[in-house]
């Protein structure tokens, strides 16, 4: 495989095959490096994406890939990178195998991993019965047994998306509260049960909750547990020296430019927002914002 591009998108999923479907028009050369490890790997069904609700999340990005790949200009590499690093001419990206590239332009659609906690049964269930976003599965499982694993302002606020889809509301913060007094009236008005009790294990059949067992050896019924989970980003940013925002998110501005010139970031890694439809709305306008800068520097 040739070894200069003018654009390097490490991450070949939803927003990774936007920006290189938009620089594949435009007759850019683009590789696209993935380790083909997508953060909802397991969820059976994708929503909030019109033309596509419904669909079975690798059969979106399969077809994107297909699609994507028509475009001579584009290549695919299946691998893992392990280091990047900027140079006279732009930057130097290295794989797992010791491959190494070179382009002038580098985006990071590189999404970010999700960091379980130690409870036996969670992992198992994640993105099937336990969900991080209302908006991609609430209406799913609106009126089922829910809970929320959460605490404090975070739990606060996401309790008030959650309760608009089920009355049948319990918030589990897995050890001693942290909301204030205000909040847990709230609670207590919109009759939201506070369980502090400690997890012990997420009882499931094939990913499908059905109870939670409690260190204290309670046991509540369950059928869908909504979670924001901790995460760390994919891509190494301390190779390229890139700014994190709030939450740890890569800090772009609005026109998706890290603090380094010439690195662009998009999709999950650099926003709350984690959803299918975002992710290749982010890859479209990134991908005509590279293909401007380049479009400058050559005329």
């Amino acid at each position: 495989m040739e070894q200069n591009f003018d654009v390097i998108i490490i991450g070949g999923s939803y927003s990774g095959l936007s920006v290189a479907m938009t620089l594949g028009r435009s007759l850019r050369k683009v590789l696209i490096i993935d380790s083909g490890k997508p953060c909802n790997r397991q969820t059976p069904h994708s929503h909030n994406f019109i033309t596509q609700d419904g669909k079975v999340p690798k059969e979106i990005s399969d077809l994107a890939k297909e699609q994507v790949l028509k475009y001579e200009t584009v290549k695919f590499h299946n691998g893992m990178v392990t280091k990047t690093s900027k140079n006279a001419e732009g930057f130097e990206v290295e794989t797992k195998n010791s491959e190494k590239f070179y382009t002038k332009k580098l985006i990071l659609a590189s999404g970010v991993k999700d960091i379980m906690p130690n409870i036996p049964g969670f992992a198992e269930c994640w993105g099937i019965s336990v969900v991080h976003c209302p908006y991609c599965h609430g209406y799913e499982v609106k009126g089922k047994i829910t809970g929320i694993l959460s605490n404090g302002d975070t739990a606060f606020e996401f309790s008030k998306l959650v309760f608009n889809l089920t009355k049948d509301l319990t918030l589990f913060t897995n050890g001693k509260s942290s909301l204030n007094e205000e909040q847990e009236e709230k609670f207590t008005q919109n009759k939201i049960n506070i369980v502090e009790d400690e997890i012990e294990e997420v009882v499931h059949e094939n990913g499908q909750i059905e109870k939670l067992i409690f260190k204290n050896g309670k046991e509540i019924p369950l059928q869908v547990l909504y979670a924001k989970l901790p995460f760390e980003q994919n891509i190494n940013v301390e190779d390229l020296g890139l700014e994190l925002a709030e939450h740890g998110f890569i800090k772009i501005d609005h026109f998706h430019k890290t603090n380094i010139d010439g690195v662009f970031a998009c999709g999950d890694n650099v926003t709350m927002m984690r959803s299918v439809a975002n992710a290749v709305a982010q890859g479209n306008f990134t991908g005509a914002i590279v293909n401007k800068e380049l479009s400058e520097e050559e005329f």
